[in-house]
């Protein structure tokens, strides 16, 4: 539903915003509520034992609540979005993309800004960790660019390294080919899913990037409204969706404990296609990786990480099944490929050395 000046106070979308602030409940709870609810200002004025026994369930604790207050900054939020000509696509909206509707924990609403047709077009996740190496930089602008000319879109978290270097690659290919005079309609576009709100870009250097992904008609993407404040949690609930939006996952570079390996188990429990670039397994990246592993040492020795943030590096996943890509059109030759044709150690071996 795209809110504008006519409908951002249809109390269908202000009733969506208030369950979506009901961080309590879950979706398929939320769901229910917008599927049944004859009034909204009803629902406004219950309590939170009303709301517990209507969804069938004990009330776990004391939460504070005031329905007045949510429904205040529910028509706020709805306004506010109006301002950024934003996009809003409930869960169960036809144009909301279905392979994310198909994870575990899907986002209730999302808060969309540019091409939201976008988001159910063919694509591909590029991660990576924010420590990039120059071998690592290169290779994921590459990735990326020849992925765009190939009217494949690219999914990325907005982040600086490898995140930032994929949303380049793609706005790079749609420069290049308007400046040749090229069909632009047939390259492929960004997608920015951000750990912020959808009015607000973080880090505050990526906002040049922010406006080249909108120019070129890229779409950036929050699964939080405007004005709501930013937690470290959100980084992992991000992760999840740039896992979830594409049928495949693409790590450039990620040493252990990099958050992009946590996308990487997103889309092994989601039964995504993995792949690991091999600018992940090379000098530069092979030196970050020991220094990370160093400090991960040290801190797991000082109780502040857990073993799972040691452990968890891309060798894992290869022996899990992932498979090992030199670039995009290797990555389309692996797609084409029976599942663990990429992980043998025969394989792997080879395309080192091709």
């Amino acid at each position: 539903m795209q809110l504008c000046e006519t409908n951002y106070q249809d109390e269908s979308v202000i009733l969506k915003l208030f369950l979506a602030r009901m961080t309590f409940l879950t979706v398929q709870e939320k769901k229910k509520f917008a599927n049944n609810l004859d009034s909204l200002s009803k629902l406004a004025l219950c309590s939170i034992e009303d709301i517990y026994k209507e969804i069938g369930r004990p009330v776990q604790s004391k939460l504070p609540w005031n329905g007045k207050e949510n429904l205040r900054l529910a028509k706020a939020a709805a306004y506010k979005c109006m301002l950024l000509k934003a996009e809003l696509l409930y869960i169960d909206d036809g144009e909301y993309p279905e392979l994310l509707r198909q994870i575990s924990d899907p986002p209730f609403l999302l808060f969309c800004r540019g091409n939201t047709a976008l988001l159910k077009e063919r694509s591909v996740s590029v991660v990576g960790t924010r420590r990039i190496t120059p071998s690592g930089r290169a290779a994921t602008k590459a990735f990326a660019y020849d992925a765009a000319m190939d009217g494949c879109n690219v999914i990325s978290g907005l982040a600086v390294g490898v995140d930032g270097n994929a949303h380049q690659g793609a706005v790079d290919a749609f420069f290049d080919t308007d400046e040749k005079g090229g069909d632009t309609s047939v390259i492929g576009r960004t997608i920015a899913v951000m750990p912020s709100a959808i009015d607000e870009i973080m880090p505050n250097g990526q906002k040049h990037l922010a406006q080249q992904i909108l120019q070129t008609g890229g779409c950036l993407v929050s699964e939080y409204e405007p004005g709501e404040e930013m937690a470290n949690w959100h980084y992992v609930g991000r992760n999840r969706i740039i896992a979830g939006l594409s049928p495949a996952t693409v790590v450039i570079e990620a040493p252990a404990g990099s958050g992009a390996l946590l996308t990487a188990e997103f889309a092994v429990d989601y039964n995504r296609d993995l792949f690991f670039h091999q600018a992940a397994f090379g000098e530069q990246a092979g030196q970050v990786a020991g220094l990370v592993a160093g400090d991960l040492e040290k801190r797991f020795a000082a109780g502040q990480v857990s073993k799972h943030k040691i452990e968890n590096r891309p060798e894992k996943f290869l022996k899990d099944g992932a498979g090992i890509i030199k670039d995009y059109k290797d990555y389309c030759k692996a797609l084409a490929e029976m599942p663990g044709t990429r992980s043998s150690n025969i394989v792997q071996q080879k395309l080192f050395e091709d």
